[in-house]
């Protein structure tokens, strides 16, 4: 069996903390997320040698899977739950304009229209339907 790379656990280990990160903020036990530099240095590595590794590993700067996980997490709620868009904008320390913004910029859609497209799909496709 082939040991991990280094370059390998350290992109494994920052993506790891970036779940659980991601978890605390919405959980109410981090009151705000952390800039990579601070997660570089919770992983006891140089900011640099963080970018330069996870770029290395998986082809994209550390700050795209944060972004990609915090959308994860809202797509999440916005789904499987009757929260507004504030509520969820505030639960992932936004603003509802920059929320809506930032969820605008990673997906192609709003926030609202992406919840009724949702609910649209689930009643169109629910086997129960008269």
């Amino acid at each position: 069996m082939k040991a991990e790379s280094r370059a390998t656990q350290i992109t494994n280990r920052y993506l790891l903390f970036l779940d659980r990160h991601i978890e605390d903020v919405i959980q109410g036990r981090t009151i705000a997320f952390m800039e990579i530099n601070r997660i570089a240095r919770e992983l006891a590595i140089s900011h640099k040698h963080l970018i330069y590794t996870v770029q290395k590993e998986k082809g994209n700067h550390p700050s795209y899977f944060y972004n990609q996980r915090i959308i994860a997490a809202a797509k999440e709620f916005l789904i499987h739950s009757t929260l507004s868009i504030a509520k969820i904008a505030f639960l992932l320390t936004y603003d509802p304009s920059n929320f809506s913004k930032f969820f605008k910029k990673w997906t192609g859609e709003t926030p609202g229209s992406f919840r009724a497209k949702i609910k649209k799909t689930n009643l169109t496709t629910s086997p129960f339907i008269f």
